[in-house]
């Protein structure tokens, strides 16, 4: 049988594709993705998603699927078959393999990532491209970001962080990258901006990519519940185990922490809401506090309350907690090292998150201005 001759550009030139980058990992380019995706969903029958190249995964029936495009299929239903939405991931050796036989794998992710553009922009009205952190990323093996938009005939977004300094910096730098592969960068929306200072940052962020000939596709708020993890997403990163209230821990978020060092005296009425307590597990002053102010509260400020230092409870003091409503997780590291590790997560939007995702679609609706993104293409809405 004859070999199938290996693709070096889509089939595809015809469906208006977007390549999403960013200045740096976890800038906002799946935020914005799945707000635009909802976006243009209003404007088209028939919207695509592919993330060519994914860097945190999971298996599914034997493939390494990343975990945005997950996110993506399991929100809106893309109806792509998830392995064109995610082609290639790379896992701990992927560098050194392509290293080993650069010109064979180079053909062969070539045609991967052409092919599975081609599936997923199928019988498509737009489809969004996800890139993987900023502009050169994947140089190494010859696909980086602004390579992979300009193999696919994509134009180009670039997110950034909120600022007027160094995004600006970022966003010029990630052009040039763009413009040597001659691809054409349509705007830049700047991310996590504080709401205080909304109009002063876009102000100046206007005339600084006035001179850089890069429209100003809007500015995202920063919400405190994108950024906050659920508690079960804590429960992972410390290696907890839960106490009590199994199927409730995942939704619940918090908005602050505090180590409970302290003396009991008073100390409940000094806690904010929703905050996260990290006690030692013999403190069961402070444990027997929070359950015997439970139940004279409707909505008590303690949202969850880690127990450190792998210190069980009293057999009595476990029955109370088992019965009670605020979650209980316990731990073998000390206060302050659960108190670092959650200090140091990176949050990402997982399937699920219904108190986020409703929030991201709504940003992007208010805040970007969708239409200039669809003139680029001069496209007629159907």
């Amino acid at each position: 049988m004859k070999d199938r001759k290996l693709k070096s550009c889509p089939k595809n030139h015809t469906t208006p594709r977007i390549f999403v980058a960013g200045t740096r990992m976890n800038d906002g380019k799946t935020t914005t993705c799945l707000g635009l995706f909802a976006a243009l969903q209003q404007k088209y029958s028939k919207v695509g998603f592919i993330k060519p190249i994914g860097q945190r995964f999971v298996k599914i029936d034997g493939q390494l699927i990343d975990e945005d495009s997950i996110l993506l299929e399991k929100t809106y239903n893309v109806e792509t078959p998830i392995s064109s939405m995610s082609p290639i991931a790379i896992d701990g050796s992927f560098t050194k393999r392509y290293l080993d036989d650069p010109e064979k794998m180079g053909a062969d992710l070539t045609d991967k990532v052409c092919n599975a553009f081609d599936r997923a922009a199928w019988e498509k009205n737009f489809t969004l491209i996800e890139g993987s952190g900023h502009a050169g990323v994947g140089s190494v093996f010859e696909l980086s970001n602004a390579r992979v938009a300009k193999l696919l005939g994509a134009k180009a977004i670039i997110v950034s962080r909120g600022g007027i300094g160094q995004p600006i910096d970022e966003i010029a730098l990630n052009k040039a990258l763009f413009d040597q592969e001659g691809v054409e960068v349509v705007g830049a929306i700047i991310n996590k901006v504080e709401a205080n200072k909304m109009d002063m940052i876009r102000k100046y962020t206007s005339l600084a990519l006035k001179r850089l000939s890069i429209p100003l596709l809007g500015l995202l708020p920063s919400e405190k519940v994108l950024t906050s993890p659920n508690l079960e997403q804590i429960r992972e990163r410390v290696n907890g185990t839960p106490l009590n209230c199994v199927d409730e821990i995942r939704p619940r978020r918090f908005r602050h922490i505090v180590i409970g060092a302290m003396t009991v005296t008073g100390f409940l009425d000094t806690v904010p809401a929703d905050t996260l307590l990290i006690t030692p597990g013999d403190r069961e002053d402070i444990v027997l506090a929070v359950l015997s102010n439970e139940s004279h509260h409707t909505s008590g400020s303690i949202a969850c309350i880690i127990l450190t230092r792998g210190i069980r409870p009293s057999p009595a003091l476990l029955e109370r907690i088992v019965k009670s409503r605020i979650p209980f997780i316990s731990v073998s590291t000390d206060s302050y090292t659960v108190a670092s590790r959650i200090h140091s997560m990176t949050v990402k939007t997982q399937p699920g998150d219904d108190d986020k995702i409703p929030l991201i679609k709504k940003i992007i609706q208010e805040n970007i201005d969708l239409n200039r993104i669809i003139d680029a293409f001069k496209l007629i809405k159907d």
